[in-house]
Parts: structure tokens; sequence; C-alpha cells
């Protein structure tokens, strides 16, 4: 699994002009599913957003978590995060999961974050959506299961 994660003061997901995730200061993810994920994965990448110290303390030193704030978690997902881009001029996409094992474990994941913080919204998996935030900082990172 991968997981780009954006520290936002807002977020949104539209689809077809309607919103339908949306959250204030807290955390956008797009996660990107690949063949040989599973639910340990899941779990383990969800704990790991969940408690990464992204935004600042009273000392403006990024030292507390999206628990510890509080803030929202908008889930999407992104299967492009999976490409092979190393070489040609068109990305592989031979080590994402195939789309219905994507979608299971995309739906698996919301439901565990939902049974674990209360802060939860998220996309349309397999939807045309468009995304809008303001990416607080900017702040962005770069997570992969191992």
């Amino acid at each position: 699994m991968k997981a780009l994660i954006q520290r936002v003061q807002t977020a949104k997901v539209e689809v077809s002009g309607k919103t339908i995730g949306q959250i204030d200061k807290g955390i956008l993810l797009l996660l990107g599913i690949e063949k040989d994920d599973d639910e340990n994965k899941a779990d383990w990448l969800l704990e790991r957003i969940l408690n990464y110290r992204i935004f600042a303390d009273e000392k403006q030193r990024m030292n507390l978590s999206l628990r510890d704030i509080q803030g929202g978690l908008l889930i999407v997902s992104q299967f492009t995060l999976v490409a092979d881009t190393r070489k040609g001029l068109r990305p592989s996409f031979s080590e994402g999961a195939d789309p219905i094992s994507g979608e299971r474990l995309y739906d698996y994941f919301i439901d565990h974050a939902h049974s674990v913080y209360d802060h939860v919204s998220t996309g349309s998996f397999g939807a045309d959506m468009q995304i809008s935030l303001i990416n607080d900082g900017p702040v962005t990172f770069w997570l992969e299961t191992k």
C-alpha cells in the first residue's frame, strides 16, 4: 500500500458536481493498493497515519498527530500511486491490485478507519473525482507499507 498524505486546512471530494466527502483541518489521504496488500498492511498503515506527527504543537514543531488534534481524515482511492514510472513514457500498473481486490481492501480500510476514529470522510472507489484542498504548509508525505 502506498499513501500520499497532505496536511490540509480543508479538503473535499466531488463526484458529478456533488460533494461526497469533506473535512476541515486534518489529513487528505490518497491511497494506492497493490497486488500483495492485505488487511494487516491496511491496519498498520492506518495506525501510522493516525499517529504520524505532522501537526504543530505550541512551539510550532511537528509534534502532534491527527488523533492529538482530532482532525478530519479524508480517504480517497488513487490507483495511479502504484504506477511504475521508472522507464518509458507510459506508466505501468502491473503491480496494482485488480479492481475487485482493490475495492474490497479499500472498503476494509474505510470500515476499519470508522471503527477506530471518529472523523472520517471518503471518496468513491473507481469514480471520476474532483479533489479540492488547501495544503497547510505545504506539508506532504509519502508512506508505504513493508
